[in-house]
């Protein structure tokens, strides 16, 4: 592994807290039956054949007469008119043994799954000249089933590297929220994500601590008190709520079991992808699974989350898959993840990324601050670094 490779691979993954056969064969047998069919209060007697495949006298299960076909293992009877109409409209395939020519083959070859026969007597006296073609057909099928697979990668390559939606605005200034979970935070009382800024600026005015920008109302005096307030929140099936009480079962209750379940229940948020895809990726509450913890964090960050998409930008950084992370970091860096940024910074001092490429990532990076920051905000993260919203 060289030094370059060596540094990369260094990088760990960011962890968050939030028919019918038709028969048709001449007469050429011995033994004759007769069939009777009401036609008008008439009857009118058909002779019908027993027929043998020409090649392995094997009998066949259905025979006809001249207009007449008598499936001897179901007894159905079908005019002859009707079979022709349904052969004439496509609705009746006629499989024709690839050794007798004789139609109403059922029996297919093992390998290639394309050409029948009559049964396993016809199949193995045409096994030697099938031979060639069964692997020409073989390699056809393969051939045809790797195009398809790449078309479907094609595809979904191109869900999973478009831009996401962004966590959208503040309810109360309408500025766009931050992306990093210090500059913004769940009010259980409302329901109501609400950035930082906003929540200090009614602290400054009113001169007391914890009164929501939203609903006005006074924060609760203990965490179970919160909690009682939170639990009011999930039972209106509030999914931020939901995710919450699951950070809460993890980190104050350790009970990663009872946390994912919770998680589980959020699915439509991209976070609470993440967050399952840091479980899986550390073992907390479940086995370690690198494939799985992969899979969560692609719906994650399809969904909008910066973390997921950091992780995966991470994942195939360390996998030598460096122009893929550098499309994930890239994504990640619009929606405001800065370790992405640094991430973009070491790849083209490492020269696996282009300097246009690193001078487009500053300029989002600097087009996310634009669109989050503003005064209220600065002064909140000055105040309290509790509130700090750009890392």
């Amino acid at each position: 592994m060289s030094r370059e490779t060596a540094a990369l691979s260094s990088s760990t993954v960011d962890d968050i807290s939030q028919g019918i056969d038709i028969v048709d064969i001449s007469d050429n047998g011995s033994i004759s039956v007769a069939a009777v069919r009401d036609m008008n209060t008439s009857k009118r007697e058909d002779t019908i054949s027993e027929k043998k495949c020409t090649s392995c006298d094997q009998k066949l299960d259905n025979v006809k007469t001249n207009d007449v076909e008598i499936d001897n293992s179901s007894g159905g009877v079908k005019s002859d008119m009707l079979l022709k109409e349904e052969v004439n409209s496509g609705d009746v395939d006629v499989p024709i043994c690839a050794n007798c020519g004789k139609e109403g083959a059922t029996n297919m070859c093992n390998k290639c799954k394309q050409v029948k026969y009559c049964n396993a007597a016809c199949k193995k006296k045409h096994k030697s000249k099938h031979k060639a073609e069964c692997e020409e057909l073989i390699r056809r099928a393969a051939e045809l089933q790797k195009e398809e697979l790449k078309r479907a990668a094609e595809l979904y390559d191109k869900e999973l590297f478009k831009q996401p939606p962004t966590l959208g605005d503040c309810p109360k200034c309408n500025k766009r929220l931050p992306t990093l979970g210090s500059g913004r935070k769940y009010k259980a009382c409302c329901g109501k994500v609400i950035c930082n800024g906003c929540i200090y600026a009614v602290q400054k005015i009113n001169k007391i601590v914890g009164i929501c920008p939203f609903c006005k109302t006074q924060a609760t005096e203990s965490y179970e008190k919160y909690i009682e307030q939170l639990m009011k929140r999930v039972k209106m099936n509030d999914a931020e709520a939901i995710y919450v009480l699951g950070v809460h079962y993890a980190q104050g209750k350790k009970d990663w079991k009872k946390a994912l379940e919770l998680w589980e229940l959020t699915l439509h948020l991209g976070h609470a992808y993440s967050t399952i895809g840091n479980s899986y990726s550390k073992g907390n509450g479940v086995e370690k699974d690198k494939k799985k913890a992969e899979h969560y964090y692609r719906v994650g960050a399809m969904k909008g989350c910066a973390h997921a998409r950091h992780n995966l930008g991470v994942m195939e950084s360390n996998a030598g898959n460096m122009d893929r992370a550098t499309k994930h970091y890239m994504i990640a860096i619009k929606g405001g993840y800065h370790d992405s940024l640094e991430e973009i910074k070491k790849l083209f001092m490492l020269g696996y990324a282009t300097k246009d490429e690193y001078t487009k990532a500053l300029q989002a990076y600097q087009k996310y601050l634009d669109e989050i920051k503003t005064s209220q905000r600065d002064e909140a993260a000055a105040f309290d670094v509790r509130y700090k919203y750009i890392k």
